[in-house]
C-alpha cells in the first residue's frame, strides 16, 4: 500500500514492544478486489470471535483490475492492514483469502482461499495471460507447493476443479456454503428487510441483479431498470438494483450513477455492491438475473426467476449452466410486466430443487465446518461453543424520491379490478359516513403511477386518463413547467393554509388546471375555475397526487365532484368522498366547465393528455 509507514502492530519483527493484545497465532487476510474483501469481512467474525490466541490483519494486493474501492472498505472496516510489500517479512501461521489470483508464491505458511461467488461456474480473463481462465481456481505453482487449499461447496466441485487441474486432487475441502446459510438463516427477517427498504404492505419487490463484464445483464441489456419502472405501475411494484462490485470497481461509482440518472430520479433502489444485497434478495418477490452468483443464491431461496442475459461464460456442466437452460428468459420484444406477473403467478418454490442440491451440501454446517479448518491449519485447540449463524444486516438502499408521476386514472367497471378487500366504509369529507354510489362507469377507478423520469414512452390503455403530476419541489424545470397539476407533499398546518397555497400554485403558472394539498388528512383539490374539491379517503390514503387523479378523472369524464369512488390503488381499495367548497372566483386561465357548476363538459374539462 504505497506510502504507508513500515507495519510493527501487531506483526514484525519487534511487534511485541507494542503489544497490548500479545497473541499465539497470527492470520493474515489478502484481499485484492471489493468482492474478495467483503467475502472475508462477512464470514471471518464468527470463526476466530474473542479468541484471544489469534491475531489478525489484512494486506491488499494492489494489482487488479478491480482494486478500487479496497483501501477504503478496508478503513471503514476498521482493520489494521499491513503494506503488501511486508507479507514475505512476517511470520504468520495461515493466509486467508476469497481471491485466487493474488501473489503468495513467498508466502510460507498454509493458505486457505475461500469462495468469492458459488462454486466454479465462469470464465473470466486471466489477468496474467490474453486468454480466459477459470474463476476461482488458484494458479499450478501454490498447489505444486502443497500449502493451499481451496473451500468448496459440494463434492462436484471437487471433480470438477480435478478435471481441470489434476495438482488440485486432495487440495479441496469440502466444507458447504456459509453464505447460503447465512441467507437462509436471514429468511425470518424478510420483514425488518422490505421495511428498510420502504416496500408498503402489498407491494412487491423486483430484484434485477447483474454480473460484470459485456455479456452481464446491465451489459447487455442496459435499459432494464428504466424499462421495468416504466412499466410497472409504483404503487404495486418496487425495483431494485444488484451489481457485481467489479461493475464499480471498473468504471468508477460516478460513471455507474450516471449512467442510471433516469432509473435513480424514478425511485430505483440501488444496493451498494458491498452490502446490502443479501437482505435485498431475502425481501425480493421476483429476481431477474444473469449468470452471477445472486442468481443462483435466488433459486436456491425459491424466489421466482426470469433472466434478462446470460453469457456463454457460464461453464457447462455447471448448476449455473443448468439454470441457464431451464429459467425462462424476459423478451425485450414485448411487455415485461405480463411476463413478469406470470412468472410470479405460476412459481413453485421447489422448481430449482435438483439444482441447488448439487450446488450448496452440508446445509447449515458450513460455518462450523469452516472454523474446524482454520483451526486444524492454525494446529489450535477449536473453542467449545459452535460458531453463530446470524442474519445479515439491514440494506441502505440508495434510493431519490420521485418528484413527479404520470398518473392514469380508468373505470375499473363492474367486473374485473383488483382483488383486495376494501379499506373500512365510505367517510364523507365532513367526515360522516355515506352511501356508496353505483358500481359502474367511473364511480369504480383504478389509479396507477409511474414515474415520469421513464415514462415517456408509456402507452395508456383504452379509456384511461392521462395527468403528469409534479411535486412543488420538482427541481426539473421541464416537468415542473409541463405538468398540469401540482401537489404539495406532506402535511399543510391547516385547511385554510392548505387552501391558499392551491391557489397560489395555481396562479403562478397559468398551465397547471389543478393543485392539490393536504391537510389534518383531508385533501384539498383545487381547479382554475375557483373551485375547491374536499377529498376524504377510507384506510392511510393520502396522497394528493392520487386525489388529483381521482378530481381530473371526474372531470374529464363529466361527472360531479360530489359523492363517493371506489378507488383501486396498487392491492388496495379505498373510497374517496368528494365535496365542492363554495365557490370562489375563477382564476385567470379559462373556465374548466362550460355546464352547469360543479359539472364539466367531456374533452374540456382540465387537463389534457400531459
Amino acid at each position: 500500500m504505497g506510502g504507508d509507514p513500515p507495519l510493527r502492530v501487531p506483526v514484525g519483527p519487534d511487534a511485541h514492544r507494542w503489544w497490548t493484545f500479545p497473541a499465539e497465532r497470527t492470520v493474515v487476510v489478502v484481499t485484492r478486489t471489493v468482492t474478495s474483501t467483503v467475502r472475508v469481512l462477512e464470514v471471518l467474525p464468527p470463526l476466530l470471535r474473542a479468541d484471544r490466541r489469534v491475531s489478525v490483519v489484512f494486506t491488499h494486493d494492489p494489482t487488479s483490475a478491480f482494486g478500487d474501492g479496497v483501501r477504503r472498505l478496508l478503513r471503514s472496516a476498521g482493520v489494521r492492514v499491513m503494506p503488501w510489500d511486508q507479507l514475505a517479512e512476517v511470520d504468520c501461521h495461515l493466509v486467508i483469502t476469497a481471491t485466487e489470483n493474488a501473489d503468495l508464491g513467498d508466502v510460507t505458511s498454509p493458505i486457505l482461499v475461500l469462495p468469492h461467488g458459488v462454486g466454479f461456474h465462469k470464465q473470466v480473463p486471466d489477468s496474467r495471460a490474453d486468454r480466459r481462465r477459470l474463476s476461482g481456481l488458484v494458479p499450478p505453482g501454490l498447489l505444486e507447493a502443497g500449502r493451499t487449499w481451496l473451500a468448496v461447496s459440494h463434492p462436484d466441485q471437487a471433480d470438477q476443479l480435478a478435471a481441470a487441474e489434476p495438482r488440485t486432487v486432495g487440495r479441496t475441502l469440502l466444507l458447504g456454503d456459509p453464505w447460503y446459510d447465512r441467507l437462509v438463516a436471514s429468511v425470518r427477517w424478510r420483514r425488518r428487510y422490505r421495511d428498510a427498504l420502504g416496500l408498503r404492505p402489498g407491494q412487491r419487490l423486483v430484484v434485477v441483479s447483474s454480473t460484470w463484464g459485456e455479456q452481464s445483464l446491465v451489459g447487455r441489456w442496459p435499459d432494464l431498470p428504466a424499462r421495468l419502472l416504466a412499466e410497472l405501475p409504483a404503487d404495486r411494484y418496487r425495483v431494485a438494483l444488484v451489481t457485481h462490485p467489479n461493475v464499480r470497481s471498473a468504471h468508477g461509482e460516478w460513471e455507474v450513477v450516471r449512467r442510471l440518472a433516469d432509473p435513480a430520479d424514478a425511485g430505483l433502489l440501488l444496493v451498494p455492491p458491498e452490502r446490502g444485497w443479501h437482505g435485498t434478495l431475502v425481501a425480493a418477490d421476483a429476481l431477474v438475473g444473469d449468470h452471477g452468483s445472486v442468481t443462483l443464491y435466488g433459486a436456491a431461496l425459491g424466489i421466482p426467476l426470469l433472466l434478462g442475459a446470460f453469457g456463454p461464460e457460464a461453464v457447462s456442466g455447471t448448476p449455473l449452466a443448468g439454470l441457464g437452460r431451464r429459467v425462462p428468459r424476459l423478451d425485450p420484444r414485448t411487455g415485461v410486466r405480463a411476463q413478469l406477473e406470470r412468472t410470479i403467478d405460476e412459481h413453485r418454490p421447489g422448481d430449482q430443487a435438483e439444482l441447488v442440491g448439487r450446488t450448496f451440501a452440508l446445509p447449515g454446517r458450513a460455518l462450523e465446518r469452516l472454523r474446524s479448518a482454520v483451526y486444524r491449519l492454525l494446529e489450535l485447540d477449536e473453542p467449545g461453543a459452535p460458531p453463530s449463524v446470524g442474519a445479515f444486516p439491514v440494506p441502505e438502499p440508495v434510493v431519490r424520491e420521485v418528484t413527479s408521476w404520470v398518473v392514469l386514472s380508468r373505470p375499473a367497471g363492474s367486473a374485473g379490478g383488483p382483488s383486495a378487500a376494501r379499506e373500512g366504509g365510505a367517510p364523507s369529507a365532513r367526515g360522516e359516513r355515506v352511501p356508496t354510489e353505483g358500481v359502474g362507469g367511473w364511480d369504480r377507478v383504478t389509479v396507477e403511477r409511474f414515474p415520469a423520469a421513464v415514462a415517456g414512452g408509456l402507452v395508456e390503455p383504452p379509456g384511461a386518463v392521462r395527468l403528469l403530476v409534479t411535486d412543488e419541489e420538482e427541481p426539473d424545470l421541464r416537468l415542473a413547467e409541463s405538468a398540469a397539476a401540482v401537489v404539495r407533499g406532506g402535511d399543510t398546518r391547516t385547511v385554510v393554509a392548505a387552501v391558499r397555497w392551491v391557489r397560489e400554485a395555481l396562479a403562478e403558472h397559468p398551465g397547471r388546471r389543478l393543485a392539490a394539498a393536504v391537510a389534518s388528512g383531508l385533501g384539498l383539490v383545487g381547479l382554475r375555475d375557483g373551485r375547491v374539491v374536499e377529498v376524504a379517503a377510507t384506510g392511510p390514503l393520502r396522497d394528493p397526487a392520487l386525489f388529483c387523479a381521482v378530481v381530473h378523472a371526474r372531470l374529464r369524464a363529466g361527472l360531479p365532484l360530489e359523492g363517493t369512488v371506489e378507488v383501486s390503488v396498487g392491492e388496495r381499495v379505498v373510497d374517496v368522498a368528494l365535496r365542492t367548497r363554495p365557490g370562489v372566483a375563477a382564476l385567470p386561465g379559462g373556465d374548466l366547465s362550460r355546464g352547469t357548476p360543479g359539472r364539466a363538459g367531456p374533452g374540456r374539462a382540465g387537463p389534457g393528455p400531459h
